[in-house]
Parts: structure tokens; sequence; C-alpha cells
């Protein structure tokens, strides 16, 4: 079995401060975007967060689950929330840790369309994470 092996000096870090993709995703009804940016503490995660909730669109939105990576002088830092929507941050930790990221936080957001999506809804929450990172190289 192929293991890959990414050392620290291989991680990467956004190149920008904030990135948001709007209605990247639709899918009966229910609209996906991405927001992306730069975080290496705590107090700044909380601030980014609280600033995608601050338009109104996003707050009322029915998910806003997210993922992040921060490394400090001695230990990498990593985290999720779902909120509602189980699984999704796990979803996006992994694809930040595929990517090899770190100091960044990744926020999907959904707004349900009134059909389930069931398995779909991981590939959306995938296919935006992919796509915004791919974007902060």
């Amino acid at each position: 079995m192929n293991q890959l092996s990414i050392g620290l000096s291989d991680e990467i870090e956004p190149t920008c401060e904030w990135l948001q993709l709007e209605q990247l995703i639709n899918d009966r009804g229910s609209k996906y975007s991405v927001t992306a940016g730069r975080v290496e503490n705590k107090e700044e995660l909380k601030a980014f967060l609280k600033k995608v909730k601050k338009n109104k669109k996003y707050a009322k939105a029915t998910h806003n689950t997210y993922a992040f990576r921060m490394r400090n002088e001695t230990q990498l830092v990593e985290g999720k929330n779902d909120d509602g929507e189980t699984g999704a941050g796990m979803v996006i930790l992994r694809m930040i840790r595929k990517t090899n990221r770190v100091n960044i936080v990744v926020v999907v957001t959904r707004w349900y369309g009134g059909v389930k999506l069931h398995a779909d809804r991981f590939k959306h929450v995938q296919d935006s994470s992919q796509v915004i990172l791919k974007e902060l190289k």
C-alpha cells in the first residue's frame, strides 16, 4: 500500500484572508455556498465565523458546517462543526487534510430546498470544499 508522506514544510497556507463562492451548487432546491480564509488561533476562528454569519442570508441558512486546521509553535489543532448536517464537518476536514492545508477554515453553507438529498449532500459538501481549496492556491 502506498502512503503519502508530507512533512511540515509541505503545509500550504491560504494566500488570501477571505474568499466566498456563492451558489456554487444547486440541487433539488438546495443551494450551497462556500467560504474559506486564514485563521491562526481560536479568536480569529470565532471572528471569521461571526463575519460569515453577519450576512443575514448566511445567518438564516439551514446549515453552516465548517472545519479548520491551525498550527501554532507546538501543535496542530483541528476541529469541525456539523451544524445539524451530521457528518458534513468531517467531510470538510478530510478535504483540508488531503490538501495539507493549515491556518485555514472552510465553511460550507446550505439552504435546504425541501427535498432530502441523502448521500448526495456529502458529495456537494466535498465538491464545494475542493473548489475553494483549489481557488486558495
